[in-house]
């Protein structure tokens, strides 16, 4: 899939959404190394893991013309949010990490709305034209469910799901499911 918009740079009142560079490699394995983030997403990740995960963020944005943006209050590299296509099923996940000294401040909902609009825009007019995003995350995770339900996104408690990527028995694997449609979206807005 080529992007027809230019989408590497987004901005809201007070962040500015763009993309990862070199100089963000260890802000980044911070984001990923701290337990108090990590606690309901999974392993600690080593810097080689994050580099890696940084890389592949990068090369889908190459090839997709979206992705993960870095997001960046003040020029600093606080966290991520943005699009993925998840490997284990059809569909396209919005997601977010933020740095755990950032929590509370409602730097997820405001990155993410971001992304929400440029997403759902159809791509005559410069979006990306997504019909449905979908998001979720581990049942034990309120934190990022809360922010699920300030953005608007409604429960399918029919595709809760365990994740195949989670060790049976681990309280990461009940997957909670979120969805919205670009008419949900545009008449919330």
């Amino acid at each position: 899939m080529t992007a027809t918009g230019d989408w590497s740079v987004l901005r809201t009142e007070r962040l500015k959404l763009r993309r990862f560079t070199d100089a963000d490699r260890a802000s980044f394995h911070a984001l990923n190394s701290d337990p108090a983030v990590m606690e309901t997403l999974g392993a600690l990740m080593t810097r080689a893991e994050s580099d890696a995960f940084m890389n592949r963020i990068e090369a889908a944005f190459d090839q997709q013309g979206y992705g993960l943006w870095c997001v960046d209050l003040e020029g600093a590299s606080i966290g991520y949010t943005g699009f993925m296509h998840p490997w284990f099923r059809d569909g396209v996940e919005i997601g977010w990490r933020i740095k755990s000294e950032h929590w509370g401040r409602g730097y997820a909902p405001e990155a993410a709305r971001a992304c929400l609009a440029v997403g759902f825009e159809e791509r005559q007019r410069g979006g990306i034209g997504f019909e449905e995003i979908l998001t979720f995350t581990a049942r034990i995770n309120s934190k990022s469910i809360r922010v699920m339900e300030k953005l608007g996104f409604s429960r399918d408690l029919e595709g809760d799901f365990e994740h195949p990527g989670v060790a049976v028995g681990s309280p990461l694997r009940e997957h909670v499911l979120y969805r919205m449609t670009r008419d949900q979206y545009r008449d919330r807005a």
